[in-house]
Order: C-alpha cells, then sequence, then structure tokens
C-alpha cells in the first residue's frame, strides 16, 4: 500500500507546490516511486517528461478519489498530494486520507500565527520552513522567530528549505533535459527527512559518496515518530 503524503495549509504564497515537486523528485532521486497530485484548480498540469515521478491530475473529487484509491493499491509509492491554499473543507478531506501532512510556511508573522493554527488543526502534521533565507544575518533572524513564537512545536519542525531560484524550473510545464546539482541536493534534502519521519529504509547513494556532508535527522530532533515501530524498506 502506498503512503500519502498531503501538503496543505490555510495561507497561499508559502510553496506548497514547489515542496511537492521538490519532494517528489527528491523521492525519485533516492530511489523512490512517487507521484505528485494536482488538486489546485487554479493551476494546469505538468508534464511528467524528465521527471524523476509521474504527475496525476486530480482537481475534481471523483477523480482525486479514483487517484488515491489506485495508489492505495500500489505497494512501494508514495503519494505526495498538493493541496493548493485557502481551502480549509478540502483540507480536512486531505487531512484525513493522508499518512502523514506537511505544512510549509515562511518566516513572516503572519506565515507563522496561520501554521501554529493550522498544526493545533492537525494533529498528525509537520510544519516545514520553505523559502528560507540564505543571507546569514536573514537566517539567524528567521531561526530566532521561530524559536520565540513555536517553542511548543519544536518537536513538530521539520529542517528548512531553504530559498533557492532553480526550484521554480520543476514548476515549468516541461521540465529542462538537465536540473542543476544545487537543485537536485536539495530536492534529496527534502525527501531524505520526510522518509526518515516515515520510518522508511532507503540507500542514498549519492550519501554513500559524499559521506559526512550531511547527518541524518537526530532522534531528539525526529518530530512525532509514528507509532507502529520500523516501516517496511522500500
Amino acid at each position: 500500500m502506498a503512503e500519502i503524503i498531503c501538503v496543505i495549509g490555510n495561507k497561499g504564497g508559502t510553496g506548497k507546490t514547489t515542496l511537492s515537486h521538490m519532494l517528489c523528485q527528491g523521492l525519485g532521486l533516492l530511489g523512490q516511486r512517487a507521484a505528485c497530485v494536482l488538486t489546485d484548480t487554479t493551476r494546469e498540469p505538468l508534464l511528467p517528461n524528465g521527471r524523476r515521478y509521474v504527475t496525476a491530475d486530480a482537481r475534481t473529487r471523483d477523480s482525486l478519489t479514483k487517484v488515491v484509491d489506485k495508489l492505495r493499491t500500489l505497494d512501494d509509492w508514495i503519494g505526495v498530494i498538493d493541496g493548493g491554499g485557502n481551502r480549509t473543507e478540502m483540507d480536512r478531506k486531505l487531512y484525513a486520507m493522508s499518512d502523514i501532512v506537511l505544512l510549509p510556511f515562511r518566516e513572516s508573522h503572519e506565515d507563522i500565527r496561520t501554521v501554529m493554527r493550522d498544526l493545533e488543526m492537525f494533529p498528525r502534521a509537520y510544519a516545514v520552513p520553505t523559502q528560507w533565507p540564505t543571507n546569514a544575518w536573514q537566517r539567524e533572524a528567521a531561526d530566532r522567530t521561530v524559536a520565540l513564537l513555536m517553542g511548543a512545536y519544536r518537536h513538530r519542525i521539520l529542517r528548512p528549505v531553504n530559498a533557492l531560484s532553480a526550484s521554480k524550473l520543476l514548476l515549468q510545464k516541461q521540465v529542462p533535459d538537465q536540473l542543476p546539482t544545487p537543485l537536485a541536493n536539495a530536492c534529496r534534502a527534502v525527501a531524505r527527512q520526510v522518509l526518515q519521519v516515515l520510518e522508511i529504509e532507503f540507500i542514498d547513494h549519492d550519501e554513500i559518496e559524499h559521506i559526512g556532508e550531511t547527518e541524518p535527522l537526530p532522534d531528539t530532533e525526529m518530530p512525532l515518530r509514528l507509532a507502529g515501530g520500523a516501516r517496511r524498506a522500500h
């Protein structure tokens, strides 16, 4: 049976679609079979050519049900549902059908207030700092704000996904023949920590070749580990 991950949240402009595609690309680079599922009626489907994952159009209720039902019959697949923004009722529906939920947010106080409300509404959800500043001063300020305002949710916050202009390439209808290495590395990093939270075993050949460059998520930082023991290897 496939794992279902939903990327949702009440605030628009937080990078839900970008995160969905980065996660799927990273999963593919780590040898996982992934599908990125579109539900936002304001967006057009993207071509799967050149991606490390398949895409699915589920912009109607019937098509969403069919896609999720199909995914549930597939062993060792991971479905990532891009939930769009400002759709509370749809978010509730997606939450009900998901194994885990990701709530991307940016460093503004408005984003943080919204994601805290979403964390209260969705107990099985994890917050993901996205489009995080890379400038040292801005990064320190953003991290300090999160620590100050979201201390109670520390165990439910994943590591930040840094702002990366190349991530927009994944949102093109047709991706380029070659994607930049920094983008591939960022996608792997996103997928790696999600797989760790899901407790899905995987082999990261890139990490083996560059041993010491990245560290696994420490147990003390592992948010809300799912009950039920170790998950199956993919």
